[in-house]
């Protein structure tokens, strides 16, 4: 037997417990509506309303504040806001804006698409929360590095609100599930869509890597090492010039496509309203595409999750909300923008519900899209694809870490043994199925949510404080 077929047959199970337990549903509408789907829900349309629509009205305020016209020469903090910016966004933009926009226009339509971009404006508003939170309770350490995320704000926030051990409690729950929670998301799912695309590329199963997925994941498994040795700055000044780069690389492929395909683009957004909204009197088909919508969306943006509050909480700044108003720009780039261009591709060209029983899914329904057009597009597609991954997996590295040091103490023996853990496992991502990564990705990342939510809404009174206590 394979040394894939081990590593698949031991994670399967997992993957189907976690995910078994996380996923739980109940009927709606001839649909099953999974709780933690609308746990994510709930947490932004609260914030939205609660924060007074901020994701919209603080949008412009974002802007100003990223090209350092707000900055202070004294801010507290370790990296500058555009930085922690492009840190955080290098977290969320990854293969989830290829392969899982690819997985949510199969298994819901093209009406997901509707839902994907909502969650998105919804979820600006809760990571406006989360980041201003992230900044107000970071902790200074000794060395004059930086610590922070929901941990953090969790045990010390629900102090000031007069429940300090919940507050030690949830911090605890959110920090374990982190550790695990970054090997999903953050790293074998990306390293599984990067090694799968590397290898069609190359000439498939039967070029020389067909069956050496695992060489793709050990070399970047040795450059995420590089990268995460150096700590936070060194993630930031890799990601202030990647993120820009793999972006517009990203962006230009796929307005080149929906250029050359442009007569298609009006009958693709009657596609994606009508399957959003017209259920053709079966209320499921609707309620389907907004599950799975939602769902592809939090592990995109990952908004509720609580993770960029640990990069946006090293950010120079004095005064909370304006990392708030950074933060929110994070779900608009994500989802709004790339998200919804990725699903312009493939319903304007190769999406067919046929494809999904064929086995065509993920990366590859993706790269089919862009090559039905632009035939020589798989290569520059495979190098962003693989830029997505990188940058995602070095950003997560420093969120498990903070995570792991939160429990374990800060120290140069935890530091080190933490990142060799995390790079082990980006060789376990590239050799294992699909299916089974992304049960298990789901999974792990949302048991984070909920803790973060139950936190978030008890600390609702102290964003809204420190929005109004901001003035620019």
């Amino acid at each position: 037997m394979s040394i894939d077929r081990l590593i698949d047959g031991a994670m399967r199970p997992v993957a189907d417990l976690v995910s078994g337990a996380v996923f739980v549903t109940v009927p709606v509408f001839g649909a099953d509506l999974p709780l933690i789907v609308a746990w994510l829900i709930g947490g932004g349309v609260f914030f939205t309303v609660y924060l007074r629509f901020i994701n919209l009205r603080g949008f412009a305020e974002a802007l100003r504040i990223i090209t350092g016209r707000r900055a202070g020469p004294a801010d507290p903090g370790e990296i500058p806001q555009f930085q922690a910016l492009t840190t955080a966004v290098s977290g969320t933009v990854g293969i989830g804006n290829m392969a899982g926009v690819a997985v949510a226009i199969t298994a819901g339509g093209p009406g997901a698409t509707f839902w994907l971009i909502v969650a998105g404006l919804l979820g600006m508003s809760t990571k406006f929360a989360e980041c201003t939170l992230g900044v107000r309770f970071r902790r200074d350490n000794p060395d004059g590095s930086v610590s922070g995320g929901p941990m953090y704000y969790l045990e010390q926030g629900l102090r000031v609100r007069g429940r300090p051990r919940l507050g030690r409690v949830l911090g605890a729950f959110y920090a374990a599930a982190m550790v695990f929670g970054c090997l999903g998301i953050g790293n074998m799912f990306q390293s599984n869509q990067a090694a799968a695309l590397f290898v069609d590329v190359t000439g498939g199963g039967s070029g020389y890597f067909g069956d050496k997925a695992w060489l793709v994941g050990l070399l970047l498994a040795v450059l995420v090492a590089l990268v995460i040795v150096g700590g936070i700055r060194s993630i930031a000044s890799t990601t202030v010039r990647l993120v820009p780069a793999m972006a517009v690389l990203y962006i230009a492929l796929a307005l080149a496509v929906l250029a050359l395909n442009a007569r298609e683009i009006p009958s693709a957004f009657v596609a994606i309203w009508q399957g959003a909204l017209s259920s053709e009197g079966v209320a499921g088909g609707a309620l389907g595409a907004l599950v799975i919508g939602f769902r592809r969306a939090a592990f995109s943006n990952e908004a509720g999750l609580g993770s960029a509050a640990i990069a946006h909480a090293t950010a120079r700044t004095a005064r909370p909300a304006s990392e708030g108003y950074v933060g929110l720009l994070e779900p608009f780039i994500d989802t709004v923008v790339i998200c919804t261009m990725t699903a312009l591709v493939l319903i304007t060209t190769v999406y067919d519900p046929v494809l999904a029983g064929a086995g065509v899914n993920g990366i590859e329904l993706t790269t089919r899209a862009f090559t039905s057009t632009l035939s020589w597009s798989a290569p520059p597609l495979a190098v962003a694809a693989i830029l997505f991954a990188f940058s995602t997996m070095i950003a997560w590295a420093y969120y498990g870490l903070k995570a792991f040091t939160y429990l374990a103490g800060e120290g140069r023996a935890q530091d080190l043994g933490f990142k060799l853990f995390f790079c082990v496992f980006v060789v376990v991502g590239a050799s294992v199925d699909l299916a089974a990564v992304v049960d298990l990705s789901d999974a792990l990342v949302f048991v984070v949510a909920l803790p973060n939510l139950v936190g978030l809404y008890l600390m609702a009174p102290l964003v809204r404080e420190e929005l109004q206590r901001y003035r620019p």
